[in-house]
């Protein structure tokens, strides 16, 4: 709950920034004009300073809406959902065009509000597996189950290239197109064991069992751990590829 209450913060504050700095914008704006000290170009850029747009990305459907702070940059803020999962995430951009036209760099936040990914199994009795490099049986009596999840980041820096723009100075619609990667970290994995392992299956001579909560088992877990770890090394940024439709206001 508290992770929840402060990606919400985090993702108002961000809002709250861009409102502020494009109602501090306009404010001056409107200022210079009544002076009579505006440029004809400023007052066309600042007259329309919201946006909003749909989208579908390898982070889900989601919305965003962008506020314009400056002639060449924009702040932008968004959600995702991801559908088989339900997994949201929010994130944050701010969008500067460096030739003031559809071509933007965009340097961000996202945050990820999902479940871990989890998953479960039961060994069938007198079945083998390999933990840790260590060959095991499971107890008829006693099965052993496992259950194991993924952890990532909840908090990751984003860094995306794209062209649209959802406040174009000229256009009311707009087809944005964003390509670039999360740099989540690595995953981490968690995985828990109950039931009985065996050392041979049932008839083996010296056959001996034990439960999964022996100390020995306990160390071939965590190497088991260190292994997939290691195996999800590739997997610290996300990509992102989205394509979307706009409109400003």
């Amino acid at each position: 709950m508290k992770g929840i209450v402060r990606h919400c913060l985090i993702f108002a504050s961000c809002m709250g920034l861009a409102v502020g700095i494009a109602y501090g914008d306009s404010a001056a704006s409107k200022g210079q004009s009544a002076f009579g000290s505006g440029s004809g170009n400023e007052s066309g850029w600042a007259s329309d300073r919201v946006g909003v747009g749909v989208k579908a990305s390898f982070l889900g459907v989601g919305a965003e809406v962008a506020t314009r702070v400056t002639h060449r940059t924009n702040a932008r803020a968004g959600f995702n959902i991801l559908g088989y999962s339900r997994s949201f995430s929010k994130e944050a951009h701010y969008d500067i065009f460096p030739w003031a036209g559809n071509f933007h760099v965009s340097p961000g936040v996202l945050a990820y509000m999902g479940n871990p990914v989890t998953a479960n199994a039961v060994v069938p009795g007198d079945q083998s597996f390999s933990l840790g490099g260590q060959t095991y049986y499971s107890d008829p009596s006693a099965p052993v189950a496992a259950n194991g999840r993924v952890n990532f980041n909840q908090v990751s820096p984003t860094a995306t290239v794209g062209w649209g723009n959802l406040v174009h100075h000229s256009k009311r619609f707009s087809i944005p197109v964003e390509l670039g990667v999360a740099f989540q970290g690595s995953p981490k994995s968690t995985l828990n064991l109950t039931g009985n392992v065996c050392n041979a299956p049932s008839g083996a001579l010296l056959r001996s069992c034990m439960s999964t909560s022996n100390s020995n088992v306990q160390s071939n877990v965590v190497a088991e751990q260190g292994k997939i770890n290691k195996s999800m090394a590739p997997f610290k940024v996300y990509p992102i590829i989205s394509i979307g439709f706009g409109y400003k206001f």
